[in-house]
This record gives structure tokens, C-alpha cells and sequence, in this order.
């Protein structure tokens, strides 16, 4: 699944935008957005996801349930 970032938290610190190995984090309307078909849960980059790992703020990059888990290209 594709992270996502809760707008209302985030600090726009921008930590998150420079650690995505996939380029999926931009800034758009005052906050950082994740593009979900870019999001691969940095799997095949780091062992977690690096936006959650370095976002200071708890719980503000979450899984988006809206979209199924990554799948690596076989």
C-alpha cells in the first residue's frame, strides 16, 4: 500500500521529500503530498518506510488504504 501524509499535520519541514528513494514526495498548496503510483513502501530501498521513519511528527505519514500493497515487478 501507498503511504500518504495527513495534511493537517504536516509541519512542511521537509525531512520527508529528500529521504523517498522513488521521488513520490512534492510540496503542493502549502504541504507535502505522496504521489501513490510512485510509493513503494521503499521496499528493494530501506527495511521501513523512510518518510514514517524521519517525519517528526507522529502518525502524519500513514498507510492509505485506498491503494494495494506494492508489488515489486517480477
Amino acid at each position: 500500500m501507498a503511504f500518504k501524509i495527513i495534511a493537517s499535520q504536516c509541519t512542511n519541514c521537509t525531512a520527508c521529500e529528500a529521504e523517498c528513494p522513488n521521488l513520490a514526495i512534492s510540496e503542493k498548496g502549502g504541504t507535502f503530498i505522496i504521489d501513490p503510483e510512485k510509493c513503494t513502501e521503499c521496499i528493494g530501498h530501506f527495511d521501513s518506510p523512510q518518510c514514517e521513519a524521519v517525519c517528526p511528527v507522529d502518525d502524519t505519514c500513514v498507510i492509505d488504504q485506498n491503494f494495494p500493497r506494492y508489488q515489486a515487478a517480477q
